[in-house]
């Protein structure tokens, strides 16, 4: 495993960034089937691999996420040796004010997620999406207060308009407000439409990529069919994934991913997952795990060198929805 500094800090994370999407979708998904009783396991080869930046969310499977990782996780590691973020601002439940990144909810919301994961701190608190009511100012504000609290370290964002978040980062910086670190996007191999700003948004001011879904649902493993479905439980189950869901341009990303992953004696999710880690822009790819080895296999990705000729022959084919700015 590799480490380095997230974004323009002094916070230092572990290449791979394990997602706790799966934690707590037991019953939810028919491929999420991860409850308190398995996720010690995946915890230990977690970090027996290295990996020690952790992600979820309070939206993600109603709290119960945050509620595994701190009954299982925070008993296995001392806590200032891992990296703890998680987010907030999705509804939590039919109460008006149990949503969005106003003043009222952001305090309300920390408590409750610093409960659910038995830790003091948070280090780094991300708006998951932002809501049309709550000014900026606002946000940031309360944002500001809660690192001076000591209940979050740093701060950060996950999807939205790169105006929206070049507008936190102006406020951090006008009002001396903690200033974001992270931006946790859709970015992977066959979804580069962050490229035309966020990407470049956060290269300019210091902010560390954390994408979700570097492997597009698994699709970038190599292990689909065009007629849908595949090798993995998620392949044969996830409504998002199946017949049609590709385009023909996508299928050819993978079949040249194939190639240099033989090349390079690894696998195309490894080589996947090199090709992000070859941005200069990249922290940390978030992955999910259904399976203990894909923890191993990611975290020896780190390992793995992806050529400028073998990132052009790889993004060649690609195919913008929306034409790249200049």
């Amino acid at each position: 495993m590799k480490y380095g500094p997230l974004g323009r800090s002094g916070l230092i994370v572990s290449r791979i960034c394990l997602g706790g999407n799966s934690w707590g979708a037991k019953g939810r998904r028919g491929w999420g089937k991860f409850d308190e009783a398995e996720a010690p396991a995946y915890f230990r080869r977690a970090l027996d691999v290295g990996i020690t930046f952790f992600d979820t969310a309070d939206a993600y499977n109603a709290g119960r996420s945050e509620e595994i990782m701190g009954a299982t996780l925070m008993k296995l590691v001392k806590r200032e040796e891992i990296v703890l973020s998680t987010k907030v601002g999705i509804r939590m439940s039919p109460a008006q004010n149990d949503q969005g990144t106003g003043r009222k909810h952001l305090m309300a919301a920390v408590d409750e997620q610093l409960k659910r994961l038995q830790t003091d701190y948070i280090d780094v608190y991300q708006v998951h999406r932002l809501d049309p009511y709550s000014p900026i100012e606002e946000t940031m504000y309360s944002l500001d207060q809660l690192v001076r609290s000591g209940k979050v370290r740093y701060i950060g964002g996950s999807t939205m308009p790169a105006y929206k978040f070049a507008q936190m980062i102006m406020i951090a910086d006008w009002k001396g407000y903690a200033r974001p670190i992270a931006m946790q996007n859709l970015y992977n191999m066959i979804q580069r439409e962050e490229e035309r700003e966020m990407n470049r948004l956060c290269e300019e001011q210091g902010v560390g990529l954390i994408p979700y879904s570097p492997l597009a649902r698994g699709f970038l493993a190599g292990n689909r069919n065009k007629e849908g479905g595949g090798a993995t439980e998620r392949s044969r189950n996830d409504a998002q994934v199946q017949a049609g869901t590709y385009r023909d341009s996508d299928w050819e990303i993978v079949d040249r991913l194939k190639k240099i992953a033989l090349g390079k004696n690894c696998t195309p999710a490894q080589a996947a997952l090199a090709w992000l880690l070859s941005k200069p822009y990249m922290a940390a790819p978030i992955i999910g795990a259904t399976d203990l080895e894909q923890l191993s296999s990611a975290a020896k990705a780190t390992e793995f060198t992806i050529t400028s000729d073998e990132a052009k022959a790889l993004e060649e084919p690609y195919q913008f929805r929306v034409s790249p700015a200049n």
